[in-house]
């Protein structure tokens, strides 16, 4: 590895920084606690055009370098010793390339560490069933999948396949065994690693992402047969995330998916990170929804918005919403009322939760 990117990422290590960006005609930059700093170790000097690519270029194998030459855009993971490991998008930019380093932590946290309630840890006794995790870029869903695998290899005995891009967390076998394939290494694409997975004699599937229709299909057809299938989705809330799988298939197809997914889903859980109030970094604010028969109508009829009202009315069956968690924080002294305001999708609903 060149020296420069090794001090960049030491310092991004040292001062606590999640994200790296390498982006031309700007100095080196780190996010930390959501807000970006410049990075000393670059000596207040901006990148070249080429400056990222050719620090990550003794990184790529062959088959990278084809992708990101094919597509203009390409992941990867990094292990740099004691540093530990990172995430790596490589990508074009206008007039050169540039390039986002996420930090990876060196252990798998629990769901407490993370602020998340434990009561999600019984969604991973389910023996088949879909659990997606969504939320924006950034916002923890890796690490959530993390601790929720982690649960599973630490107190049952199964056989887990994950399908990433890049390996993000390593999972050494415990009570279950552990495989890891990596999309662009191990296999083509999510989807023909997927279909591929079925074939291993699987319990547990963890899918990276649910990117594109094929993907999507595969992973609705494996919780439907009997497999326990934990994906991520970028999507903001409950009703965007339902609409947002059966809107990737043909409008013919839709009422089918509609009914395939009312059966396949278990849970939803939508995740958006939040700046604390004493700005000493962030803390996660949870949605969560449960596939109860009410929610499953909904689901099979199409009436996606009617599912806030099953998220408030679902508390004995530990569903909650945004504005639920939102407030629990503002109690707390966590976060910000005005901070809350601005995450909160239902005004209304959060005004009355912290009167």
């Amino acid at each position: 590895m060149a020296p420069r990117l090794a001090a960049l990422l030491a310092e991004t290590v040292r001062r606590g920084g999640t994200d790296l960006l390498l982006v031309p005609r700007s100095v080196p930059v780190l996010r930390l606690h959501g807000a970006l700093e410049p990075v000393a170790a670059a000596g207040g000097e901006p990148l070249g055009t080429s400056d990222a690519f050719d620090l990550l270029s003794p990184s790529l194998s062959a088959d990278r370098r084809r992708r990101f030459a094919e597509g203009g855009a390409v992941d990867l993971s990094l292990r740099v010793g004691a540093l530990g490991r990172f995430r790596v998008n490589l990508h074009r930019t206008r007039g050169g390339t540039a390039a986002a380093i996420r930090v990876l932590p060196k252990r798998i946290a629990a769901l407490s560490d993370l602020g998340l309630p434990e009561s999600l840890y019984d969604l991973t006794k389910a023996a088949r069933g879909l659990v997606l995790v969504t939320g924006a870029t950034g916002s923890g869903k890796t690490t959530t999948l993390a601790a929720l695998l982690d649960r599973i290899n630490r107190t049952s005995r199964r056989h887990v396949v994950t399908i990433e891009d890049p390996v993000e967390y390593e999972h050494a076998h415990g009570t279950s065994i552990v495989e890891q394939v990596e999309v662009g290494v191990d296999a083509p694409s999510f989807a023909a690693a997927l279909v591929a997975a079925l074939r291993q004699d699987p319990d547990v599937i963890l899918v990276g992402e649910m990117r594109d229709l094929e993907t999507t299909r595969a992973a609705l057809t494996a919780a439907e047969t009997g497999h326990l299938v934990l994906a991520t989705l970028h999507t903001n809330d409950v009703p965007q995330t339902v609409n947002r799988i059966t809107d990737i298939f043909p409008a013919e197809q839709q009422a089918t998916v509609r009914q395939q997914l009312s059966l396949a889903l278990s849970a939803v859980v939508c995740q958006q990170l939040v700046p604390r109030a004493d700005g000493t970094g962030r803390v996660v604010a949870t949605e969560v929804l449960v596939a109860t028969d009410s929610v499953r109508a909904h689901i099979r009829r199409g009436t996606f918005h009617q599912l806030h009202t099953e998220l408030t009315l679902g508390r004995r069956f530990g569903m909650m919403t945004m504005e639920d968690s939102l407030a629990r924080l503002v109690k707390a002294g966590a976060i910000t009322e005005a901070e809350a305001r601005l995450r909160a999708g239902h005004a209304d609903d959060l005004a009355a939760l912290l009167r």
